[in-house]
């Protein structure tokens, strides 16, 4: 769909055919400078390139002319609208992306593909949620915000890869804690009904400022669930199909776990 931000301008296309008017009358009624008895002489003598094209160089004046008013009327594209029901849930992503996850014990590659495989097919399962993505090593940064947008977070999830580590943009390490900090931040002004974090790890906390306790504590206060992925997940979702993942609840390092029902990806 496109519209014009000053239309007004637009008017003055009006002016357009007063101006074909006006030169037409102006050229018919023009006083001969030089009057000759015969005009064989000057028909002999063949038109220049000038006078062949004259008639096309008027109509490029004043296509010139109407492209100048449509530019002053900025036409803009806009997208179309769609009203969107959502289920109240904002999700974030927190994948690990620390040397480790380069072993290749894993299909279709190595962890770290594996893994975005696995945020891939949750991403697909999903039509009204928002999702943002967390990356992390020794420290942790967002790569994506929240969005509905699942084509442009495909895309950045896609150019994730262990080569800011490796290429020394950020510290080597699993800062578990300081990912779960980061995803806590981008969730605790958000409004949803339920607010999910998902983490995508190989190992265990060793880098970070905060540990994973006291951000677990801090989600927990905020009312939001934590939800583990490791490689232990991935490698039996590869083995025994099904998709995206079977979610455990997070625990504190060093409790020992309730085995539980595995969480749906629905949520």
């Amino acid at each position: 769909m496109i519209e014009f931000k000053d239309p007004l301008y637009l008017l003055l296309l009006l002016l357009i055919p007063i101006f074909l008017i006006w030169n037409y009358f102006r050229g018919s009624r023009r006083k001969v400078a030089i009057k000759f008895p015969t005009l064989n002489l000057i028909k002999s003598t063949g038109g220049g390139v000038g006078a062949k094209y004259r008639h096309l160089l008027t109509l490029l004046r004043y296509a010139a002319l109407i492209l100048l008013i449509f530019a002053l009327a900025r036409p803009q594209k806009l997208s179309q609208e769609k009203n969107v029901q959502t289920e109240g849930i904002d999700v974030m992503l927190a994948l690990d992306i620390s040397t480790s996850m380069l072993a290749e014990d894993f299909k279709p590659k190595n962890r770290i593909e594996a893994a975005k495989q696995v945020a891939e097919e949750f991403i697909a399962g999903r039509n009204s949620d928002q999702i943002g993505l967390v990356v992390f090593a020794g420290q942790s940064f967002t790569q994506c915000p929240l969005t509905l947008d699942y084509t442009l977070l495909k895309q950045l999830l896609e150019r994730v890869n262990v080569e800011l580590v490796t290429g020394g943009q950020i510290e080597d390490g699993t800062a578990i804690g300081m990912a779960i900090a980061n995803a806590v931040n981008r969730l605790r002004a958000s409004q949803a009904k339920s607010r999910i974090i998902i983490l995508l790890t190989d190992g265990q906390n060793n880098r970070g400022e905060i540990d994973p306790q006291t951000a677990a504590a801090a989600a927990q206060a905020l009312g939001l669930r934590i939800y583990t992925i490791d490689r232990r997940e991935i490698l039996s979702r590869q083995r025994h199909g099904g998709s995206a993942a079977h979610l455990q609840r997070h625990r504190p390092a060093g409790k020992k776990q309730d085995p539980g029902a595995p969480v749906s990806p629905e949520i």
